[in-house]
């Protein structure tokens, strides 16, 4: 569940898809009168985005401070010291890797005990850039889908451009090669999974009627090496009102194996079915819920809603996670028997769940604060071994060990940069093994956390960066950004661009976690679902006016900031308290909640928005919906929209239209549009140094001064 928010978020998840930047515009309302903005790629449209690009540029470019910001935004992303994220795959190490000789990338790897050194020995195992030279094709890496245990044979997943559309080719990790005659699926958004050296399982474009409304599979087929695509057999089918259907495969270090197949529904409910000897059989877990993992025969399971089987006479909270033998499953999924594993409290939230060898790594959070613990499974329950990770910071899993039980952490904070530590599961230990040098100084900040009241009472936590000098007058410049959707959960983290961009110039960054995220478990996510979203609205702008009762800052000198949900967040606070903001950077967003479902992958969502085709749905979206609330007599901060022509999840479609009904109403904006990037912020990095100077120029004119 939380993986799927986590795609949304992006940037922060053959045939085209049926929404593809190939098809023209859905039908609207006679209304609606920028639809023709819709056409991603067409002669007309593409005019006003490079006209509008243009006139943005000429301001923002020309700026005397762009020059500087963009090259400390390239400085930082090219640092040849910064950590390199390791993926265990056996005894080795892999990263993919970018800098200024590479701007899209390279695969590459090390042993562990090397990588353990100051200065690692890589060794390239495919080289995107080279292969894009090649093919003439502007490759950008999606990652990699390997079989178990994942040292040998993988599926790369290539991306024209960026979008979230792939083509899949087979490559040997060992030869460093793509294989011959190995697995190919042309550009289609797909998912594919390895159930052995010979067969994978595919979920991708079949051809008309097989892609559901939101642009995804719902046809799953099964695909033996040597044999054409169009010859794979169906084992699985979804609906064309489903989200999509997601396959995979679970392994366990025991020999034991799982085939999965979700139908989702919508975005956070569906249907879970098992493969057992008899064909493919209904899982009776609860629809908000998701098989997380396989460990020592025992199959993992998130709750993302209360659960009460009849067989165990026992409810299990939402936010838990239980486990069920795999036999009884096999045998029959209908009737399970689960255990509960992790049970959440007033105070910890499960947060990410992985599995090693023979141990679970879970991570949680503790208002807002990381913590980690090593669960391991006996014949009286499972005991708990708690890492001595730092008190205020995030903590994160990079990766763990199918073939022991050594796995990786991420821990870090708004100023103190990324550090890697290496942890043994079966002795309870974990240690700092590797730390990035400071990109930006942050000797002079410091780090609080406060409460805002919302509009109904509940308290709101955030977080203020801020120089440790700090007069409270209300003159101190203020980024506010928060997400506040999808159960995502922002987190501390080091953020190269706000620090060096924002902080060393003396401004204040504040993170908010609304209602929406996941900070709090399921409850605080769906406190926020379709009509009742109106709360995370009115949370965001309770911080804001508590940073100025606090005088931290004043509407003069406060910008906010939010990208894809975020980015709606950003256009509704716009049009709910224009007065509060001096600046609103609008990225990659959603702005038409009207149209919403037909535009890119949008009918995924509405288990997040609600539907226009429900009557008091569609009058909340009416409300809210920032295309549609622009009003000709109100005074608007002059925003900066940004969005990418490839993005083809949310789509350059709302910014679009938005941008255009503003300019008919006569209100100052800029606009910007990226040519790469799909959902996110350039395609390599020059583009994304070029979207952050651009970001940051705005911010720093509208609240540093003109």
């Amino acid at each position: 569940m939380r993986q799927a928010a986590a795609m949304f978020l992006g940037f922060l998840v053959g045939g085209a898809s049926l929404l593809s930047a190939e098809v023209g515009p859905a039908p609207a309302s006679s209304s609606d009168k920028y639809v023709w903005l819709e056409d991603v790629s067409g002669e007309r449209a593409m005019t006003w985005v490079k006209d509008h690009s243009a006139r943005t540029a000429a301001v923002l470019e020309k700026d005397p401070r762009y020059a500087g910001n963009f090259a400390d935004a390239l400085k930082v992303a090219e640092d040849p010291r910064r950590l390199a994220a390791p993926q265990l795959r056996g005894g080795e190490i892999y990263n993919q890797w970018r800098d200024g000789t590479n701007p899209r990338g390279l695969l590459r790897k090390t042993s562990v005990a090397d990588y353990l050194t100051a200065t690692p020995h890589w060794t390239t195992v495919l080289d995107f850039d080279a292969l894009g030279r090649a093919e003439k094709t502007g490759w950008v890496s999606k990652g990699l889908e390997c079989l178990y245990p994942g040292t040998e044979y993988c599926l790369v997943e290539l991306s024209a451009g960026g979008e979230d559309a792939t083509t899949d080719r087979e490559f040997d990790l060992k030869q460093g090669r793509f294989v011959e005659g190995g697995f190919v699926s042309p550009h289609s958004k797909q998912g594919t999974t390895w159930v052995d050296k010979d067969t994978v399982l595919i979920s991708r474009d079949w051809g008309a009627g097989t892609m559901t409304s939101s642009g995804y599979p719902f046809v799953t087929k099964e695909w033996k090496r040597g044999t054409p695509l169009s010859e794979a057999k169906e084992v699985f089918r979804g609906r064309a009102t489903d989200e999509g259907v997601r396959t995979s495969v679970l392994h366990d270090a025991q020999g034991e194996s799982l085939e999965l197949f979700r139908r989702n529904v919508t975005f956070f409910e569906g249907e879970t079915y098992v493969r057992t000897t008899r064909g493919v059989e209904r899982l009776a877990i609860p629809a908000k819920a998701g098989v997380v993992g396989l460990l020592r025969g025992r199959v993992l399971v998130e709750l993302m809603e209360d659960w009460a089987p009849a067989a165990s006479g026992t409810t299990f909270k939402q936010g838990s996670l239980v486990e069920m033998q795999l036999a009884d499953v096999k045998k029959d999924p209908s009737h399970l028997k689960p255990a509960v594993v992790f049970a959440p409290t007033a105070e910890s939230f499960l947060q990410d769940v992985r599995t090693t060898r023979d141990q679970l790594v879970l991570t949680t959070l503790e208002h807002v604060k990381g913590r980690a613990a090593i669960y391991t499974p006996g014949e009286n329950g499972w005991t708990v071994q708690t890492l001595p990770v730092p008190d205020n910071a995030a903590v994160g899993l990079v990766s763990t060990s199918d073939t022991d039980d050594r796995f990786f952490l991420d821990v870090e904070s708004f100023i103190s940069p990324p550090a890697v530590w290496l942890g043994e599961a079966a002795k309870g230990t974990a240690r700092e093994v590797k730390s990035e040098p400071a990109r930006f100084d942050a000797t002079r900040d410091a780090v609080e956390q406060f409460e805002a009241t919302s509009k109904d009472g509940t308290k709101v936590p955030y977080f203020v960066v801020h120089p440790k000098a700090m007069k409270l007058d209300g003159a101190n410049p203020t980024l506010l950004e928060a997400y506040g959707g999808f159960e995502v959960s922002l987190t501390p983290d080091y953020n190269p661009n706000i620090g060096k961009l924002w902080l060393e110039h003396g401004g204040v960054y504040v993170q908010a976690n609304l209602r929406g995220g996941g900070e709090f478990g399921p409850a605080w996510h769906e406190a926020g679902l379709k009509t009742h979203r109106q709360r995370i609205y009115d949370d965001f702008a309770a911080v804001g006016q508590d940073l100025v009762a606090r005088k931290i800052t004043s509407p003069a000198k406060l910008g906010i900031l939010g990208g894809s949900n975020g980015g709606l967040l950003m256009g509704v606070e716009m049009e709910q308290h224009p007065s509060l903001w001096k600046a609103v950077v609008i990225e990659v967003p959603l702005l038409d909640m009207v149209r919403f479902e037909q535009i890119a992958a949008g009918a995924s969502w509405v288990g997040e928005y609600g539907s226009v085709s429900v009557p008091e749905e569609r009058a909340f979206l009416e409300r809210i919906s920032p295309y549609a609330n622009l009003k000709k007599d109100a005074v608007y901060p002059e925003p900066l929209i940004w969005t990418t022509t490839k993005d083809d999840r949310v789509g350059p479609q709302h910014a679009r239209k938005f941008a255009a009904k503003m300019e008919e109403l006569g209100k100052p904006f800029f606009y910007w549009e990226i040519t790469e990037g799909g959902h996110g912020s350039g395609a390599d990095l020059k583009q994304e140094a070029g979207t952050g100077a651009m970001t940051y120029t705005y911010l720093q004119r509208k609240l540093m001064g003109e």
